[in-house]
C-alpha cells in the first residue's frame, strides 16, 4: 500500500480549482470509468477541442488525471492516488465539523433553558396537598 502524504496548500488549491466546474468534474468521471483520448472527450461537449484541452490541462496540473501519448493521440485517465488523497482531505474536514457539532450538542445539553421552572412542587400545591 502506498503511504498517502498530506496535500500541500498549493495542491489543495489546484484540486479545488480543478473541480470547480461541471465540465472538469465530468471529464474526471469519464476518465475514472476508462482511459479516453482527448479527441473522444472533446466530441462529447459543445465547445472547441482547444477548450476541452484547457480543461484537461487544469485537471492534469492538479494531478487528478494523467495524460500519455500513444502515437498521435493523447490518452487521459484518472489518477486514483490523487483522488484518494483529496478524499482523505475532505474526510478530515468532515471529521472536524462532526466533532464541532458534537461539542455544540454537548454544550446545549448542559445549558439550562431560560424560563424553565420546576413545576413538580406547584403541581402538588395546586392539588391541595
Amino acid at each position: 500500500m502506498v503511504a498517502q502524504r498530506e496535500l500541500s496548500e498549493a495542491e489543495v488549491d489546484r484540486v479545488f480549482h480543478a473541480l470547480a466546474t461541471s465540465t472538469r468534474r465530468d471529464i474526471l468521471r469519464r476518465t475514472i470509468e476508462r482511459e479516453q483520448s482527448v479527441s473522444t472527450l472533446a466530441s462529447e461537449y459543445e465547445m472547441s477541442f482547444a477548450a476541452v484541452q484547457k480543461h484537461v490541462a487544469v485537471l492534469e496540473a492538479a494531478n487528478l488525471i494523467v495524460k500519455r501519448a500513444e502515437g498521435r493521440e493523447r490518452l487521459v485517465r484518472a489518477n486514483p492516488e490523487m483522488i484518494a488523497r483529496a478524499r482523505a482531505l475532505l474526510a478530515r474536514y468532515e471529521e472536524l465539523w462532526r466533532s464541532r457539532i458534537a461539542r455544540l450538542d454537548d454544550l446545549l445539553a448542559e445549558t439550562p433553558r431560560s424560563g424553565s421552572t420546576d413545576t413538580s412542587d406547584t403541581t402538588k400545591n395546586d392539588q391541595g396537598d
